[in-house]
C-alpha cells in the first residue's frame, strides 16, 4: 500500500541531529567510555572493594584501639579519642590504592596490546588520560563512601557534613589518580611500577598528620610534614568532619607558623597540583607511540 497524501518533495527520513549536537557527544564519549569502563571493573568485582577496605578498617580499629589504650594506661594520653584521630587518615588510605590501581591497569593495557587500540582511536589522546582519571576517582570516592558508613565506630556524626567531606576525598582520589597515571606512562614494567608506587605511598602516608599532629615535631620532621600535599588533605578531611572535638582543637589543626590555612585554601592546593599532574601525564602520555 503507497501513501498518497504525502507530496513528492516530502521525505519520511529521520532528521539528522544538529552538527553542535554531534561534536559535543564525539568529545564527551571518550571520557564516558572509559569511565563506564572503571565502573564496570567494580561492579564486577565486589571482592575487591571489601579487600580494600580491610587495610584502612585494620589501621583505625587495631592501631587506634591499642594506641589509645596504651596512652591511658600510662597516663600520656594527650588526645581524647585517637581513633577518631586516625579516621580522616583511614579515609584517605581507603582512597588511594583503587586510584592507584588505574595506573596498574594501564600499565597491563601497554603490556596486553590494549593501549596501542587506545592510540588509534579517533578521540583526543588527553581524553584518554581524563577519562581514565574520572574512573579511577569515581572508584576512590566509593570506597571512600564506604567507610564513611562505619564512621560511627570513631564518633563520627551523619550529618549533611559528609556529602562535602565526600567531595574532599573526590578531590584526594583524583590527585593519586593523576600521580599513577603519570607513573604509568613514565615507568614501562609492572614490576617496577608497583615498587615505585609502594615506595612512594608509604612515606606520603607517614608525614602526613594521620597518625600524629603535624604541630610541635621537630625541624626536619615538621620540614617534611609541611611540604607534603596529603597533609593538606588529611587536614581539610579532619577539620570537615562532624564528631569529636579531637578532630577540629589547637592541638590538631595545621598551622603554618602563625596561621592556620583555611579548609579551602588547603583544597586549593590540592586542587593545584593534580591539575599539574594531571597536565604533564597528559603530555607524556601524548607522546606516546
Amino acid at each position: 500500500m503507497t501513501r498518497t497524501d504525502i507530496p513528492p518533495s516530502v521525505t519520511l527520513t529521520k532528521p539528522a541531529p544538529p552538527s553542535s549536537q554531534v561534536r559535543t557527544w564525539h568529545t564527551v564519549r571518550p571520557y564516558a567510555l572509559l569511565w563506564r569502563r572503571e565502573m564496570t571493573r567494580l561492579r564486577h568485582n565486589p571482592l575487591r572493594l571489601v579487600m580494600g577496605l580491610v587495610t584502612p578498617l585494620l589501621f583505625l580499629v587495631v592501631l587506634g584501639t591499642g594506641l589509645e589504650a596504651a596512652s591511658s594506661t600510662l597516663g600520656k594520653a594527650q588526645l581524647n579519642d585517637y581513633r577518631a584521630y586516625l579516621f580522616p587518615g583511614a579515609l584517605v588510605m581507603s582512597v588511594q590504592a583503587p586510584a592507584i590501581a588505574v595506573g596498574i591497569s594501564l600499565v597491563w593495557d601497554r603490556r596486553l596490546g590494549m593501549l596501542r587500540q587506545m592510540l588509534v582511536s579517533p578521540f583526543p589522546r588527553s581524553s584518554i588520560v581524563l577519562g581514565l582519571a574520572l574512573g579511577g576517582a569515581t572508584t576512590g570516592a566509593v570506597y571512600g563512601l564506604a567507610l564513611l558508613a562505619v564512621g560511627g565506630i570513631a564518633g563520627v556524626r551523619y550529618t549533611p557534613m559528609l556529602l562535602v567531606v565526600l567531595v574532599e576525598l573526590l578531590l584526594v582520589s583524583l590527585l593519586f589518580t593523576s600521580f599513577g597515571l603519570l607513573a604509568a606512562v613514565t615507568i614501562r614494567q609492572v614490576d617496577t611500577f608497583q615498587i615505585v608506587v609502594n615506595l612512594s605511598l608509604m612515606p606520603l602516608m607517614f608525614f602526613s598528620g594521620a597518625m600524629f599532629p603535624p604541630n610541635g615535631l621537630p625541624g626536619w620532621l615538621d620540614t617534611v610534614v609541611k611540604l607534603n600535599p596529603l597533609t593538606y588533605g588529611v587536614d581539610a578531611v579532619r577539620r570537615t568532619l562532624p564528631g569529636p572535638d579531637v578532630l577540629t582543637s589547637e592541638q590538631t589543626r595545621l598551622m603554618l607558623g602563625d596561621w592556620n590555612p583555611p579548609v579551602y585554601a588547603e583544597l586549593g592546593v590540592l586542587a593545584a597540583l593534580t591539575a599539574a599532574v594531571l597536565g604533564l601525564a597528559t603530555y607524556r602520555f601524548s607522546r606516546t607511540q
